[in-house]
């Protein structure tokens, strides 16, 4: 395999097995701790296949087209024998006929495929090689720049003196607002070619890598390693990225919400391509048109497109590129997907089948890469699921009330037939959280609150929609953009400041505006916490796309999922929620059309979860299921695992709910910590099971003194709760550590007090002085009182064969845990030369079923201590050696 150094053993390892995998087309599950170079060894095996089924495919190719130019026979591997019949009874001379055309018509496909990848490949060198070309598009673009310029002011000029079809023109650009005229599936005339663009000839997919990871910044970082690759010049690699973060048009990235950005973003594309009758031509000839993207140049983005695959470019690169050519990164880089080699994109876009189509992605024959994948269940069963609140529902009646009392003269008889429907189902969602739509969801007390779970079946029979199909519905979102028109209909006339003419027909206007006000006063009185404007106006402004969402999860079949009624205090803090409950209906298609998919993460244990859950539940034929898991590089020395059975005054140490309150147990884990924090140098990393646990320790330790005994030798963090808070306790935790390193003195470095699941128990990097030693508190077993993972717990007991003995609700629970434990213990040995202790505080930890769901790497090194006074000793020679043999 080529590889930019010598590779690990364990390197060459998982590139073996990973080439394996694809060319038998197999499901991998993958897993390489962190610091052993896993994106490296994914990149170089994944792309080294590639390249060898690539060259087998050309002189495949070439061996039958020299065939076919023979006129030779043996082109297809069956042949009719003379003077016999085939098995469906036809004649042997009909056998052969049928025969000959497929194989002219395989030999025409070739010659077609093989001129079109001459022509793209000459493209791309020509690109390459020739600077001139470039220079010539960017003159163009100036030149295009200039004739706007030009246009542009001379519009201005015509239109000073033309104020008196002001009113005329304001009335005129509410048509967008209007609804076309729908038609329903088995209505629609198909008009070829209405949608499409004559010059937009679809590109043939070739062979292809799909890589995806959880982040942007993930993403961006896979990027450069492929950059730095021995496959960095001659891959072409395309990254994809949602409009939020390739946006290049700055009056649209000014909107913020991820929602309002998409949004007015197709708008702007609509706006482009929709096909304009004679009079709206005329009229807009004499009037100022809505805004169209500059941005959205097909022959741009071409450009953009060409060089995009010519050379491998990160998210950043791509928008640096974009805004020079004056080209949508966004919509460029999706014209690449056909001719790339490798697709770098995020989870949601490649397991959310819409968003798939929506992009152009085509996952048959193609191999699949999901890396970082310890989450990928809760993933999928996170995309799947939705959520909206009564404000929301109410709030939307309101909305599209105000919007058909308008527009009903305007709307044919199938636009309102629909709209009543929809309305139909906001007040019967609303009756079920048992208020009324009619009335302010922030003042409607709700007599019987908690939480109740129902069947997809059941909803819809007790909300009395039974008799509604959905599907429609969801075509009907899709199809007529109800939700868009209605968010512009609001974004007009539902602001206080908006100008409303008092009119009749505009009076009905002002009960909107009053009702969203109200809804506003009515959140602030029920404390809610004060949100930035703009989201602010998404809440308010488009609540019917929440409810899209809601409806199409109500599609599931009815074994997949639950609906749960949240019931509050009030009709607006209530809620209806949907749950997926199996994520493998939705991952199903992925592994069906993929040659070969491949699991990859640093810690993926247990990874039964993935094959029975995931994988088996999704009819994936476990002979096809294939596992492989490295150890480290590091040497055995490097990490001193040990599993804690009782602490310094030999109390047992069990962290239950019953008895993880008890003060005798807080003192022994403030005892555990004061020694370790005595001999273990620089940073100590102790995970506590939750926000509430560790607040409830550090105040106990407070009040006995034991926290001014630990802060003496370490200088106490404590992990926030508030996202944009951590990176400035990482900086002040680093720099403590840093300065008592150089310092020397009494105080030997910092402890930091972290949250399993919070925001420093997966993807920050403790490496060397900055984790020490890492302490995980008891066993962050999941809340068990929780209605949704109850209601997941019996119907994993109801659906899958007990494993060992055990119940699957059970192994869930366990399954849950372990792997929050090893995300978390996971983030102190970060490369080959590092080296660090792990304490496992709780004598459950040495149990057989518990044990064996750690990392392989982990588990073989791990010692079982019964007493504390052994542990100490071993962790004591640990730092020794490390003094004297850094």
């Amino acid at each position: 395999f080529p590889f930019p150094y010598t590779p690990y053993r364990i390197q060459e390892q998982f590139m073996e097995a990973l080439y394996g995998a694809l060319e038998a087309g197999r499901i991998g599950i993958f897993e390489s701790p962190t610091g052993t170079g896993k994106s490296l060894s994914l990149i170089c095996g994944a792309l080294s296949w590639l390249r060898d089924w690539e060259e087998k495919r050309r002189q495949e190719e070439a061996r039958l087209l020299a065939l076919g130019a023979g006129g030779q026979e043996g082109l297809t591997p069956q042949r009719a024998r003379p003077g016999c019949a085939d098995t469906a009874g036809q004649p042997d001379w009909v056998t052969a006929f049928v025969q000959k055309k497929e194989e002219r018509d395989m030999v025409d496909r070739l010659k077609e495929e093989q001129l079109r990848r001459k022509k793209r490949e000459d493209r791309l060198e020509k690109i390459r090689h020739n600077v001139q070309l470039k220079y010539a598009a960017k003159r163009k673009r100036c030149e295009e720049d200039d004739a706007k310029r030009l246009l542009q002011l001379s519009k201005e000029a015509l239109s000073e003196g033309a104020g008196e079809g002001a009113l005329d023109q304001l009335d005129h650009n509410e048509e967008e607002l209007i609804l076309a005229e729908y038609e329903s599936d088995d209505e629609k005339k198909v008009v070829s070619g209405l949608e499409e663009d004559d010059d937009d000839l679809e590109e043939e997919h070739v062979t292809k890598i799909y890589y995806c990871s959880r982040t942007h910044s993930q993403l961006s970082q896979f990027v450069r390693e492929v950059q730095k690759s021995p496959f960095g010049k001659d891959t072409r690699l395309v990254a994809l990225g949602s409009r939020q973060t390739l946006c290049v048009n700055e009056e649209v990235r000014r909107l913020g919400a991820l929602q309002l950005i998409n949004d007015r973003c197709t708008e702007m594309q609509k706006n482009k391509h929709e096909k304009k009758s004679d009079e709206e031509n005329e009229w807009k000839k004499r009037h100022v048109s809505r805004p169209v993207c500059p941005f959205y140049s097909y022959e741009q983005m071409q450009f953009l497109r060409d060089e995009v695959l010519v050379e491998v470019k990160d998210i950043e690169q791509l928008v640096s590129l974009g805004r020079e050519t004056k080209a949508c990164p966004y919509y460029g880089s999706r014209f690449a997907i056909p001719a790339a080699q490798l697709v770098v994109l995020p989870y949601q876009m490649l397991l959310h089948e819409p968003t798939r189509n929506a992009a152009g992605i085509k996952l048959k024959d193609q191999v699949v890469i999901i890396d970082e994948a310890h989450n990928l269940t809760d993933t999928i069963t996170c995309i799947h699921s939705a959520e909206v609140s009564g404000s929301q529902l109410c709030c939307a009646h309101s909305q599209l009330s105000q919007y058909m009392e308008r527009y009903r003269k305007r709307l044919k008889a199938k636009n309102l037939m629909y709209m009543k429907q929809i309305l139909y189902l906001l007040e019967q969602f609303v009756a079920m959280l048992g208020g009324n739509v009619n009335q302010n969801p922030g003042c409607q007390a709700v007599s019987q609150t908690g939480t109740v779970l129902k069947s997809i079946n059941d909803f819809l029979f007790q909300s009395q929609i039974d008799n509604i199909n959905l599907f429609k519905i969801q075509r009907y979102f899709e199809k007529s953009l109800i939700s868009r028109k209605l968010f512009g209909f609001v974004e007009r006339y539902g602001g206080p400041a908006s100008a409303v003419k008092t009119n009749k027909e505009n009076q009905k206007l002002a009960g909107l505006q009053n009702f969203l006000l109200t809804l506003q006063q009515g959140s602030d009185k029920e404390g809610d916490p004060p949100v930035e404007a703009e989201h602010d106006q998404l809440r308010t402004a488009s609540p019917l796309m929440q409810i899209e969402g809601f409806l199409s999860a109500l599609t599931n079949a009815n074994q997949d999922g639950r609906v749960i009624l949240n019931r509050k205090g009030t009709v607006g803090q209530s809620s209806l929620k949907f749950l997926l409950l199996n994520p493998a209906v939705h991952f199903a298609k992925v592994v069906k059309e993929c040659r070969a998919v491949i699991i990859a993460g640093g810690t993926l244990q247990p990874v039964a979860e993935f094959r029975e859950e995931l994988l088996c539940c999704a009819g994936v034929d476990p002979a096809r299921i294939v596992e492989f898991s490295c150890g480290h590089v590091i040497p055995p020395e490097n990490i001193l695992p040990i599993i804690l059975c009782s602490g310094p005054s030999n109390q047992q140490l069990e962290f239950t709910y019953q008895t993880r309150d008890l003060p005798q147990m807080m003192d022994e884990t403030g005892r555990i910590l004061c020694n370790l924090c005595n001999v273990i140098p620089g940073g100590v990393v102790c995970f506590f099971p939750s926000y509430e646990y560790e607040k409830q320790v550090y105040g106990h330790w407070e009040n006995t003194g034991l926290l001014s005994r630990l802060a003496a030798k370490k200088k106490i963090f404590q992990e926030p709760k508030k996202a944009n808070q951590v990176e400035q306790v990482l900086v002040e935790y680093a720099k403590c550590i840093k300065r008592c390193s150089q310092t020397g003195g009494q105080m030997t470095g910092a402890l930091l007090l972290s949250v399993v699941g919070g925001k420093m128990s997966e993807g920050i990097n403790f490496s060397d002085d900055l984790g020490r030693c890492v302490i995980m508190v008891g066993m962050p077993y999941p809340n068990i009182r929780s209605p949704e993972l109850q209601e997941k717990m019996i119907w994993l007991d109801k659906t899958m064969p007990r494993a060992a003995g055990q119940a699957p609700s059970r192994v869930l629970l366990e399954n849950l845990c372990m792997k929050a434990v090893n995300q978390s213990i996971g983030r102190a040995i970060r490369h080959q030369k590092d080296y660090a202790s792990v304490l496992l505080l709780d004598h459950r930890y040495a149990r057989p079923a518990i044990f064996n769901k750690l990392p392989q790497w982990i588990r073989e090194r791990t010692q079982v201590k019964p007493a504390f006074g052994s542990a100490f000793a071993e962790i004591r020679k640990v730092r020794t050696c490390h003094i004297l043999c850094p």
